[in-house]
């Protein structure tokens, strides 16, 4: 193998990307417009993940009608199961 195969073995598969960032924060996207952020401790073939440290951002768009405004919620947990049929995206974070 050329030296940069190297990194191209590491990864074959795309969970290989999740599994690079084990115990790195990461950025998760989520459906029903929410967001997480916090450090990735475990997860399956599912894309069932276990994340600590965990900021969730909600947002709510428009609470009436005639209302286009966007409204955030921040909520702050120490461990959280996110179910694997919700996650839209796993991104490493950069700090």
């Amino acid at each position: 193998m050329a030296e940069g195969d190297e990194s191209v073995a590491a990864v074959s598969e795309p969970l290989d990307l999740v599994r690079l960032s084990l115990a790195e924060h990461v950025f998760v996207k989520l459906r029903g417009d929410r967001e997480l952020k916090g450090q990735l401790h475990a997860f399956d073939s599912h894309c069932n993940l276990i994340i600590g440290d965990v900021e969730e951002t909600i947002y709510i768009i428009g609470d009436e009608e005639d209302d286009d405004t966007i409204r955030t919620v921040k909520k702050t947990s120490e461990m959280l199961f996110v179910r694997g049929d919700s996650v839209v995206l796993i991104s490493p974070q950069t700090q």
